[in-house]
């Protein structure tokens, strides 16, 4: 998975959105919102690894300050009109999109993102950015666990 991120991120992003640390904090939330087996959330709406809404994640990057001239840019790329149902049925099943929307969606937060080893502010910024409906604090400990081996 680490593969997926890098490629997408490097191939569609600007490269100074390529960290570790920005690679920890996508393996560890793709982990815990799907353990990257669910492209499409069980009973509910969510879609791709990364498990985004429609509203607040798919119209959130797209409209955001930060990151609407990169999404629209990917979308181009991408051979996706730059229209968010278009954009949230896709997430599903193209993973460079999801991850590069996953990323954006980070981008967005207004500070900058934890060391690695960090889980606890991982944990804080995975909650502000995701706005889980139902957050497992308890499972996040094994989700940036194998986030952090992942760059191993």
């Amino acid at each position: 998975m680490r593969d997926l991120i890098e490629f997408a991120i490097t191939r569609h992003l600007p490269e100074r959105m390529l960290s570790d640390e920005a690679v920890t904090m996508m393996l560890a939330i793709g982990y815990q919102e799907s353990r990257f087996e669910h492209r499409r959330q069980i009973r509910g709406p969510a879609r791709g690894f990364w498990q985004f809404e429609h509203g607040g994640g798919v119209v959130g990057v797209l409209e955001h300050p930060a990151t609407s001239v990169y999404a629209q840019d990917l979308c181009d790329d991408l051979c996706y009109a730059r229209n968010s149902n278009d954009i949230y049925q896709a997430i599903a099943d193209n993973d460079i999109l999801a991850a590069c929307f996953a990323r954006l969606l980070l981008w967005t937060l207004p500070v900058g993102l934890p060391e690695v080893g960090d889980e606890d502010e991982a944990w804080r910024q995975y909650i502000e950015a995701w706005r889980p409906g139902k957050p497992h604090r308890k499972t996040w400990s094994d989700s940036y666990q194998y986030a952090v081996m992942g760059l191993s």
